[in-house]
């Protein structure tokens, strides 16, 4: 989902001379990083759309059993509030990116990116509405106006508004634990919880104004949410890639500092996300569950970076060439795969298609979401062979420009007639 021109004519195929990638392979490297960030974005998401019980700390009836609950661990350790941040990151990366191919072609950049956010904003809660409620291009919309107000502030300050904004967040959720504490209450799950879950599911079976009008039923809860969960985590994300946008982080990597961020990452980050998913999975205190969180504010950020660490290394070694291949063309179209992605949910989980929500046990769910992950490498990578853009890519792309982008890749110059 960016602007700014490409040197290469096949993102799959970026060139590694020995002085190390050009500026075009890096940012086929990025594209490659956002096709990462877009499968675990998928794990989790599609939990929330195989279950009403996911989020609850109710187990779903009927799909319980210790291979189930192995797989929720995974999902909510490993993925769970990591990867929305990657890809924020990633977000605040791009922007640069495009500022930087606006003053290169001596364009208006305020106007455009105000189309785009319009533009994401509409896709969004057309998603949201029809096909999964957890939608997250309506908050990117609303967040990318601080964004673009903070375009001109210094990298070194946009990485400490970063750092401040988590720990604010985390304090406070701390602040509202001791709140809720001194409030008392049992521990237990009211049965009202339930009730709600198993009234979601039938709904979510049910035909396709059903399904509707359960989304819209869901768009409170998950409105609160986004605005005092993954806001201040996704606008600190934001920065961050801002940050490194600035300071141009892919085009020389600092190998000493992506194995500091896989160290600190994989000790502190995986730590919190056991108590995250202690907290979610098996205890029902609210206070815990609100520590939990914001100890998850501020320890996600950095599993997320060991990821991001991890992958980028990987592209450097000696199966990097497959790595790219793989995941670049996922992350060209981003924004067709996740909204793919809730489409082919909704046609399997909801009453749209084969209504299989609260029938298919977790490990089953994860199959799912592995199999349509690499479906969608595929085909991307074949609608790239043949298409400039992605499909809603080009759409968006011809919003922002108020013009008609190219259909069609450019030939390579030994092609042309």
């Amino acid at each position: 989902m960016r602007t700014r021109p490409r040197t290469t004519n096949d993102p799959s195929h970026p060139t590694k001379p020995a002085s190390g990638p050009p500026d075009g392979a890096r940012l086929t490297q990025v594209d490659a990083l956002r096709g990462f960030a877009l499968f675990g974005i998928l794990m989790v998401n599609i939990t929330y759309m195989a279950s009403a019980y996911h989020g609850t700390g109710l187990e779903d009836p009927g799909l319980d059993g210790p291979v189930s609950t192995a797989v929720r661990w995974v999902v909510t350790v490993f993925f769970e509030t990591k990867f929305f941040l990657l890809f924020s990151f990633l977000f605040g990366y791009s922007f640069t990116l495009q500022l930087d191919s606006a003053e290169r072609r001596g364009v208006r950049f305020t106007p455009r990116f105000l189309r785009r956010l319009t533009g994401l904003f509409v896709i969004g809660a057309a998603h949201a509405v029809f096909l999964f409620p957890g939608d997250i291009l309506t908050l990117y919309a609303v967040l990318g106006l601080v964004l673009l107000a903070l375009h001109r502030i210094k990298p070194a300050t946009a990485v400490r508004v970063a750092v401040v904004t988590l720990a604010v967040t985390a304090v406070a959720y701390m602040l509202l634990a001791l709140a809720v504490a001194q409030s008392g209450g049992d521990g237990t799950i009211p049965e009202s919880v339930a009730a709600s879950a198993a009234q979601t599911t039938e709904d979510l079976r049910g035909a396709p104004a059903s399904v509707i009008a359960a989304n819209l039923r869901q768009l409170p809860d998950v409105a609160f949410l986004l605005i005092f969960f993954q806001a201040p985590s996704a606008l600190a994300a934001f920065l961050l890639g801002l940050a490194a946008g600035r300071r141009k982080a892919f085009t020389a990597l600092d190998q000493r500092f992506l194995r500091r961020l896989q160290w600190t990452g994989f000790t502190i980050g995986l730590t919190g996300g056991i108590v995250y998913g202690h907290a979610t999975l098996n205890h029902p205190e609210p206070a815990y569950q609100v520590v939990a969180l914001g100890l998850d504010v501020i320890t996600a950020p950095l599993l997320a970076a060991a990821y991001a660490a991890t992958v980028l290394r990987a592209f450097e070694g000696r199966h990097s060439r497959t790595l790219v291949r793989a995941l670049a063309p996922a992350g060209r179209m981003s924004l067709t795969n996740y909204l793919g992605q809730s489409l082919i949910c909704a046609l399997l989980f909801t009453g749209f298609g084969a209504a299989l929500i609260g029938r298919v046990a977790p490990l089953g769910v994860a199959a799912i979401a592995i199999t349509l992950f690499t479906a969608q490498t595929v085909t991307s990578r074949w609608w790239l062979r043949h298409h400039a853009y992605g499909p809603l890519e080009w759409l968006l792309r011809a919003w922002t420009a108020l013009a008609i982008p190219p259909w069609r890749p450019p030939q390579p110059a030994n092609h042309r007639p």
